[in-house]
């Protein structure tokens, strides 16, 4: 009788190690969680900052906007009024640069994501000479800032004719190197190369099995570089900048520049400033429907290919 609980005492001293590394190690990872946790937050806050301090600025007149805090309303809420002053300013100008915007950036967007989807189906799944030179080229304009480009293509597109038109928008945008990169990575493990083969003997042709076959495959991924192409072309500034000089080829962030620098010159003689900020919430609006509408296929997408490789 006095054995067993000897027996037990000495499984007990062996196991009490093993339980308190443990507790440690859980000690550890709660902490580790909890600083994770934080560190999102504070992401996210600095992320929905501007956003929150725009939507509370629209809502307020010229006289609220400069004399209140500005994370919090102001005496009057003008946020109708302020509307209606965006889409009544010079003519409705404004509604003329949202429809120039979703030219460019629909246009550019579908273009895009097709030329990015075809070019990545092809370096995936096709060997053929000088494939990976083109696409280490391609790789490597990833690297190349926007901006560093925008010069140079302003002067070529100067010295073919084609500056101050939505062609000078829409070209320049249906390259997306980094759509390339995405598609080629996921059209990779995404369309097996049994099922190609499968579609060759049963006579299809190359072009066929791309369009009816893969493209269905690829869909996923075909929307997540639709929307980075759209976001891109709708919130880019410099390019229009530098392309156009009239205002009605103007987009809506160049739009609503020039009409905060109307705003600023003379000691604020001609007051847009209410006005640019609540145009600058609407046109925040379409991007946000648009993710919402898309975002199980964006999701999908995006976690595809993470867990693929």
């Amino acid at each position: 009788m006095s054995a067993i609980p000897a027996t037990r005492t000495r499984a007990e001293r062996r196991t009490t190690p093993g339980v308190r590394i443990g507790r440690r190690r859980k000690g550890r990872e709660e902490r580790r969680s909890s600083l994770l946790t934080l560190l999102l937050w504070v992401c996210g806050l600095y992320f929905a900052f501007p956003l929150v301090w725009l939507v509370v600025a629209s809502t307020k007149d010229n006289a609220d906007l400069f004399t209140s805090f500005g994370l919090w309303f102001g005496k009057r809420f003008s946020l109708f009024d302020n509307l209606a002053t965006v889409f009544s300013t010079q003519n409705g100008i404004y509604l003329h640069w949202a429809l120039n915007t979703v030219l460019y950036a629909g246009v550019s967007a579908v273009g895009a994501s097709l030329l990015a989807t075809m070019a990545g189906y092809a370096f995936a799944k096709y060997d053929f000479p000088g494939g990976r030179a083109l696409f280490s080229v391609t790789l490597g304009a990833i690297m190349i800032p926007l901006t560093a480009l925008a010069i140079p293509t302003y002067l070529l597109f100067s010295s073919a004719g084609l500056t101050n038109t939505p062609s000078a928008i829409i070209l320049p945008s249906l390259v997306s190197p980094f759509g390339v990169f995405l598609m080629r990575v996921y059209a990779a493990d995404a369309i097996p190369d049994s099922l190609i083969e499968a579609a060759r003997m049963d006579g299809a042709g190359e072009w066929r099995i791309f369009w009816q076959v893969g493209l269905r495959l690829l869909g996923p991924g075909v929307v997540t570089v639709f929307l980075f192409a759209l976001v891109a072309t709708w919130s880019n500034y410099f390019l229009p900048l530098i392309m156009l000089n009239s205002s009605g080829l103007y987009p809506l962030t160049v739009g609503l520049a020039q009409q905060q620098a109307a705003s600023a010159a003379g000691g604020g003689a001609q007051a847009l400033f209410s006005t640019v900020i609540t145009g600058s919430v609407v046109s925040v609006v379409p991007l946000i429907l648009c993710f919402l509408y898309l975002q199980r296929y964006w999701q999908t997408g995006l976690a595809t290919g993470s867990t693929k490789g």
